[in-house]
């Protein structure tokens, strides 16, 4: 049993942002068998994944309301709980139509749980003056990872969507089990004394909000689009050989995920910051040098200095967005997902018009924007390791 009451909460949360990686790359995975189960088109399962992110995004104004009625803890556990009905659901569902209601509910859920999960974050943080958000995302990362080896495992025994799901649900509630008993009671306190006052419902964003919004949504502009085009790049544009071009997507999650084991140190030792200056202007001049010099080294070190730099702008952008209150928090997340749907569209429009090595240096020009937007947001002081 932990005894440290702060390595007890960090694990609990560690749960909470495990369960959600696991649960979206569980049915993420199953994408072909959802789309003959629903008997979907192209175009069909490009509305239903878009339905996805839309009812995310569209739920941010309503997280902002529930999580100051209900808090985080309460808010992160009923919505895993939605999640994991809705995940049920996808393993019996045959009809698109309640395909498109399963996905939106999907994600509201989804949008619920990231707010209230980065809230409990930030409020461990600021509880024991320590920093760990960035090993937070790193669990995400390997819930996402977790649940694309499930579904493969699963898949070498029975193509069943109701077996894989079921035995996905389990795990899930498990993972809720582990999260439930060390969640923090309470949230973060807004920095700012007008931003602490109570309101029913919504604000508008003040300026302050708006450049945190802004750095995460070119943040996942960034994320995003490098995860959609780099193994078309290293393909069209670098002539990679058909065994190297998977390699751009490794590249890029590889030094993510090492970068966010180590990314608390720096933030502890540099401030958030400088880490999100310093790491987004490293990551834009890596990617820009990369493709200037041509070929598969120069871009495969170019996508290594993006995964590297971009590590820790989602959780500092998080944890400062977290200290200006639950609309800030709303609205950052909202930006995020935003930027994620709207990034590969955004790439994919360059690429069509000047070719996909302008596409790329877009990419890089989004995290030049990320480096200059951190220069107006006021980052939390570092904290003791």
């Amino acid at each position: 049993m932990i005894r440290d009451p702060f390595r007890r909460a960090q694990l609990s949360i560690a749960a909470l942002f495990c369960f959600l990686g696991f649960q979206y790359a569980s049915w993420a995975s199953r994408l072909p068998a959802l789309k003959g189960r629903m008997d979907l088109g192209t175009g069909q399962l490009g509305l239903f994944l878009m339905v996805c992110g839309i009812g995310a995004a569209a739920a941010f104004p309503l997280v902002a309301v529930l999580m100051r009625r209900f808090g985080s803890r309460r808010l992160a556990l009923a919505a895993a709980l939605l999640l994991t009905a809705v995940l049920l659901g996808f393993a019996l569902v045959r009809s698109y139509p309640v395909g498109m209601v399963l996905g939106a509910l999907d994600g509201v859920g989804a949008a619920c749980l990231n707010v209230a999960m980065n809230a409990q974050g930030a409020a461990l943080e600021a509880a024991h003056g320590r920093t760990t958000m960035a090993r937070l995302h790193a669990t995400f990362s390997g819930g996402s990872l977790g649940g694309a080896l499930l579904a493969s495992g699963v898949n070498l025994v029975t193509s069943s969507l109701l077996v894989h799901f079921a035995v996905a649900a389990a795990l899930l509630l498990g993972l809720l089990a582990v999260a439930r008993p060390a969640l923090l009671p309470q949230d973060p306190q807004p920095a700012a004394p007008t931003a602490a006052k109570q309101r029913r419902g919504f604000a508008l964003p003040t300026g302050a909000m708006l450049w945190m919004g802004l750095a995460m949504a070119f943040g996942t502009i960034a994320e995003g689009a490098m995860n959609d085009w780099s193994a078309l790049y290293l393909r069209d544009v670098a002539h990679a050989a058909a065994g190297l071009m998977p390699m751009g997507i490794a590249v890029v999650s590889l030094m993510m995920v090492v970068a966010r084991v180590f990314a608390d140190g720096w933030r502890a030792r540099y401030g958030d910051g400088r880490v999100v200056r310093l790491g987004s202007a490293l990551a834009g001049a890596g990617l820009a040098l990369g493709l200037l010099a041509g070929g598969v080294g120069p871009a495969l070190l170019g996508f290594a200095c993006m995964g590297l730099g971009m590590a820790a702008v989602t959780p500092c952008v998080y944890v400062a967005a977290a200290g200006q209150g639950p609309e800030a928090l709303s609205l950052v997340a909202g930006m995020g997902t935003t930027g994620l749907l709207a990034g590969p569209a955004l790439i994919g429009l360059v690429s069509g018009l000047s070719g996909l090595a302008w596409g790329m240096a877009t990419i890089a020009a989004c995290a030049g924007v990320v480096s200059l937007c951190a220069l107006r947001i006021r980052f939390p002081a570092p904290a003791g390791a």
